[in-house]
């Protein structure tokens, strides 16, 4: 399955990572990141729109859909290299950064690691990694079970949801959306395969949030290392639910901050596109990211 109107093609990001990426349209470029369990699908209706006028880029995160899935490298800091290496690849020493859940985290750690190649942020429905496991305290913490499933070490959590991937993938396809006719059956079914061939991936994405990316986000925050760019983050409002303020978490790591509470599911490029494409125009529908 395919985004109609773009052509595809493998990038290599590491010696023997390579990137499945879709690439459509010209002018500006903006690259854009899929969250879990999905592929770089969950784009197909803001990048048809954007690519009227921009650059879009969209590739499979390393470890998901039909990019490579090496057994290491899931720090979300290697990750972030990757997508700058890929864009670079395809002619692009700067570009506007989009990225939504897992891309989310790859795109505010390449926000940090690389201020002088992200023009601009957009984030959708996440908080920072330190922080996420800040506010995941108490029973409020169940709606999060997957993160501490897939932080334990390596073989239990491949064996549990290996056991029955679509289960799994598809509770979080089922309980994070508002409008299920937002993910029609053909797009599900390709989720759902993509993210059973890729299990051990997945949770060793999931698994360097618990390790080397508090390490890193740490290590930044002590630095009082911050997003130096414009940042948009789209949010629904689970900070009322677990008992925190989204605004005031984000404010310090984005002093240019445009936060935005929306009304829709967790998959907002799907239910919402429309209010996505909007956010990274800007106020003028026209306006180049």
């Amino acid at each position: 399955m395919q985004i109609p109107g773009f052509e595809y093609q493998r990038v290599l990001v590491e010696d023997d990572v390579a990137l499945h990426v879709a690439v459509g349209g010209s002018g500006p470029p903006i690259v854009l990141l899929h969250g879990f369990p999905q592929t770089h699908l969950m784009w197909r209706h803001v990048a048809a729109d954007l690519a009227a006028d921009h650059t879009v880029i969209c590739p499979d995160l390393r470890g998901y859909g039909e990019s490579d899935k090496p057994a290491g490298g899931y720090s979300k800091r290697r990750m972030a290299a990757d997508v700058v290496t890929l864009a670079a690849a395809l002619g692009h020493d700067r570009f506007a950064l989009a990225g939504h859940d897992r891309g989310a985290l790859v795109a505010f750690r390449a926000g940090l690691d690389h201020p002088d190649v992200i023009t601009r942020l957009t984030l959708l429905d996440i908080v920072p990694t330190l922080d996420m496991w800040d506010v995941l305290q108490g029973v409020r913490a169940a709606i999060g079970f997957h993160l501490f499933l897939m932080a334990q070490p390596p073989g239990l959590p491949e064996t549990m949801i290996g056991a029955a991937p679509d289960a799994f993938f598809g509770y979080f396809l089922d309980a994070w959306t508002n409008d299920p006719a937002a993910i029609p059956p053909d797009v599900r079914a390709r989720y759902l395969a993509a993210s059973a061939a890729a299990v051990p991936s997945i949770v060793a994405d999931y698994r360097a949030s618990a390790t080397e990316d508090v390490d890193d986000d740490t290590a930044t925050r002590a630095a009082g290392g911050v997003l130096t760019m414009p940042v948009t983050v789209l949010q629904q409002d689970w900070g009322a639910q677990l008992g925190y303020d989204a605004a005031a978490v984000w404010r310090p790591w984005a002093p240019r901050l445009d936060h935005r509470l929306v009304t829709c599911g967790h998959f907002m490029a799907e239910e919402a596109p429309q209010d996505v494409v909007k956010a990274l125009r800007g106020s003028d529908n026209r306006r180049k990211i």
